[in-house]
């Protein structure tokens, strides 16, 4: 199983944080985890609150266990929303169903990892997230 390295998830992660700036986004709490959900890489920029970071994680977390983004399980969660705080609580928190996070993809489509972001709209989370993944050379999902 291929799975995202330390260089690439730094790459994301700057990335990412070059993308928020350049946008005007608020300070960012930014997360890449393998495709086991382990944290690969993860910064917290100056001036986020104290729950970015663990939001971040939570979407990321839930995007590559599921393997969608963390706006389709939103979406799912819409229609199903029992299973969804069912699996929220199995999770101990590690999960969250909110627009702001995707999957790393290799060119085959092979899973490598999740990305995912807080600070801003889930829109702006998950933008950050697929403009660095695309500054890689690498896909999202």
């Amino acid at each position: 199983m291929s799975s995202i390295t330390i260089e690439q998830a730094t790459q994301l992660l700057d990335a990412a944080m070059k993308k928020a700036r350049s946008s005007g986004y608020k300070a960012m709490g930014i997360v890449v985890l393998d495709g086991s959900g382990n944290i690969k890489a993860c910064a917290l920029e100056d001036g986020a609150s104290m729950f970015r970071f663990d939001i971040a994680r939570a979407k990321a977390w839930g995007a590559v266990g599921m393997g969608v983004s963390s706006r389709a399980l939103g979406q799912r969660a819409k229609d199903n929303p029992n299973f969804f705080v069912s699996l929220a609580a199995t999770a101990e928190g590690k999960f969250l169903p909110q627009t702001g996070a995707v999957l790393i993809k290799d060119r085959n489509g092979q899973i490598l990892g999740a990305m995912g972001a807080s600070g801003g709209t889930g829109d702006e989370d998950e933008e950050i997230c697929t403009t660095a993944i695309e500054s890689l050379g690498l896909h999202w999902a």
